[in-house]
């Protein structure tokens, strides 16, 4: 079920949403779709989900992904889940605020850029953190992919 939510919410719900709007002749250029539908989907969409996990089942987080059966550490989560929940909301607010992308593209880009190479950094991964640090890495990389090309364009 997780790789799932991961594959919909980091690859096929932002491509689509882009073949889509591509599709309906908005005259939208490809490079300001690409963020605007991996900010919503994979940044904005993907935290939001993570958020509402982490600070309403904790344990799923600090168990499944972190390998952390101490029940202390779910306090630890929780806040995680406070600071994804933040930063989800940019993400989904982005959709209605255009100016709003470059911003939390550039977020998104450090957290998940970041947190996927903590990720890479830790010996003895299981399958719930190889999953997460492939799709952080990828989200962070689409996201230096669109921030360059948009620095590019305005220069």
């Amino acid at each position: 079920m997780y790789l799932a939510i991961i594959l919909l919410l980091m690859f096929v719900l932002p491509l689509g949403s882009i073949v889509a709007e591509m599709a309906s002749s908005t005259g939208a250029d490809l490079v300001f779709l690409i963020g605007k539908w991996f900010v919503f989907w994979g940044m904005g969409l993907r935290l939001l989900a993570a958020s509402l996990k982490q600070i309403f089942n904790p344990a799923f987080t600090a168990e499944t992904i972190f390998g952390i059966t101490d029940h202390k550490a779910q306090l630890l989560v929780q806040e995680i889940g406070f600071a994804n929940l933040s930063l989800g909301m940019l993400g989904v607010l982005s959709i209605f605020e255009p100016q709003w992308i470059v911003p939390a593209a550039i977020t998104g880009s450090l957290f998940y850029g970041l947190a996927g190479i903590k990720h890479l950094l830790e010996p003895g991964r299981n399958r719930s953190r190889n999953i997460a640090m492939i799709s952080d890495l990828w989200l962070a990389l689409v996201l230096l992919f669109y921030l360059s090309a948009t620095f590019f364009q305005n220069a």
